[in-house]
């Protein structure tokens, strides 16, 4: 169980940025020749977060990381649905999908993390 202010949110959102940088990433070389399209394991990389000391590393309890809590084994190859000539693997439908549905799934947590921030506030006034 995380015990911080955010909850699990605070991993999500990072995670969620750095899946942007991948599949962006993909996107940006759908014309480079043997270029092979990555992803990550979403779900499986905040299980192993929240399995190891709980969490994101910090030099204080009060600070949050700006470590990356992917690291190289993290990161899987895109398996194709039809493979290109020229050895490429991104699809570029593919690609967008995703990138719409992890901007979507972030754009969700940035809310739920506004909406405890204003909580919170609301709170320290006393209203």
């Amino acid at each position: 169980m995380d015990n911080s202010i955010f909850g699990i949110f605070e991993k999500t959102l990072s995670l969620r940025s750095q899946r942007s940088q991948v599949l962006a990433s993909n996107l940006v070389n759908a014309d480079t020749p043997g270029y092979k399209a990555k992803d990550i394991d979403f779900s499986q990389i905040l299980e192993n977060l929240n399995q190891n000391t709980g969490g994101l590393k910090t030099t204080h309890a009060n600070h949050l990381s700006t470590e990356s809590p992917i690291d190289d084994f993290d990161i899987k190859y895109r398996i194709p649905m039809q493979s290109s000539a020229d050895g490429n693997t991104v699809e570029t439908q593919v690609e967008n999908a995703q990138f719409a549905d992890n901007a979507m799934r972030y754009l969700a947590s940035v809310r739920f993390v506004d909406g405890k921030v204003k909580g919170i506030l609301t709170a320290l006034r006393g209203e």
